[in-house]
């Protein structure tokens, strides 16, 4: 039924239904009822029919109003998200792009294409690079919300680095659907793709486990390998922008975040306690 139909028939409905009763009552009841009585029950018979009959119309059109509401909500999310990957395709991604250009004529003109410090500002700038192209691919994609399944998401983000970036991520993923809210989620899952970022680019392996679970109070997510590890001045000396935002994170949610090693494993833990 369409939005304008039901609000027509709202209207009509206990006109229609005072014609109805009184033709009846004129026509069939008279002789069994009278006049006193008949007013006395058209009010009810009003009442009766707007308890059952109306209270359904308002339910539909208050679900078809509150999803109107919800899609143009989603509309204007879409076109604010497309535009601000549009804009950081023309603006950033771009700029990056030409300065890389640059950077490489730079490089070959004063012949520092063997220079460790040179080769180490292409690489962070590739990175950088790397990470305002993905930033953009996602602001274009928005999955649909009748099929969506966040856990689904994390599997299918798993997937891709396996054929991206030829790693093997060993994927035990135990915290329910219900269990975070919809920011933590978007703030958890930014954490675990920052920590297999840093596994990527500085571990040195290709291998890495993502183990998350919940425990009496909260959960725990780990993000494990066995690479070089790593030390206080090596987390110095790359600046640790990549953890620091992890960091920063975790900190704005009131998370407790953790990194240490353990034998020959780098173990980055995030966890929440308490409700």
């Amino acid at each position: 039924m369409k939005y304008n139909q039901i609000k027509w028939l709202i209207l009509f409905l206990p006109t229609i239904t005072i014609a109805l009763w009184e033709y009846v009552r004129h026509e069939f009841l008279l002789s069994y009822i009278s006049m006193e009585m008949g007013n006395f029950l058209s009010p009810i018979l009003v009442f009766i029919v707007t308890l059952v009959f109306l209270r359904h119309l308002f339910s539909i059109l208050e679900r078809m109003q509150k999803e109107l509401r919800a899609a143009k909500a989603k509309k204007a999310a879409l076109l604010e998200r497309e535009k601000l990957a549009r804009e950081l395709h023309d603006g950033i991604a771009q700029s990056l792009f030409l300065l890389s250009v640059k950077m490489n004529k730079f490089g070959r003109k004063n012949q520092l294409e063997h220079d460790a410090d040179f080769q180490k500002i292409k690489q962070t700038l590739q990175h950088v690079h790397e990470d305002t192209r993905q930033a953009i691919t996602n602001l274009r994609y928005v999955p649909s919300k009748d099929t969506f399944s966040w856990t689904e998401t994390i599997y299918q983000y798993v997937t891709k680095l396996k054929q991206q970036h030829y790693i093997d991520v060993h994927l035990e993923w135990e915290i329910q659907e219900d269990t975070l809210s919809s920011k933590e989620k978007v703030e958890l899952f930014a954490c675990v793709k920052e920590a297999i970022m840093n596994v990527i680019k500085h571990a040195r392996t290709n291998q890495v486990w993502i183990e998350a679970k919940e425990t009496d109070n909260g959960w725990i997510c780990q993000i494990k390998d066995r690479g070089i590890g790593f030390t206080n001045e090596m987390v110095q000396a790359s600046k640790g922008y990549g953890l620091q935002i992890i960091q920063d994170r975790a900190r704005d949610m009131e998370w407790e975040f953790s990194m240490k090693k353990v034998n020959n494993e780098t173990i980055l833990e995030i966890k929440k306690e308490g409700n």
